[in-house]
């Protein structure tokens, strides 16, 4: 301490300068906290867009193969009504 100086003022850096040096430390723990944050993003959300891709695909796929095997079958009921057709005819 000063003796320079009076008390009162000495005890107001003080304290300014404490206020100063904890605002400070907030800052960089929230950029901190900012940044693992991110990385915890990051790692998280790839997962999750893959397995949403892997389910449209999966969907995509069996409603192909589904509609080619109705389509099949179509074919085949059309093949054997007409069959049907031309004998109750004869």
């Amino acid at each position: 301490m000063d003796d320079d100086e009076p008390i009162l003022g000495q005890m107001t850096d003080a304290v300014s300068t404490a206020a100063t040096a904890t605002a400070d430390a907030a800052k960089t723990m929230v950029k901190k906290a900012k940044k693992a944050a991110k990385k915890v993003a990051k790692k998280v959300t790839p997962k999750k867009a893959k397995e949403a891709k892997k389910a449209k695909k999966a969907s995509r796929k069996s409603s192909a193969k589904k509609s080619a095997k109705k389509s099949k079958k179509a074919a085949k009921k059309g093949a054997r009504k007409r069959k049907k057709a031309k004998k109750s005819k004869r």
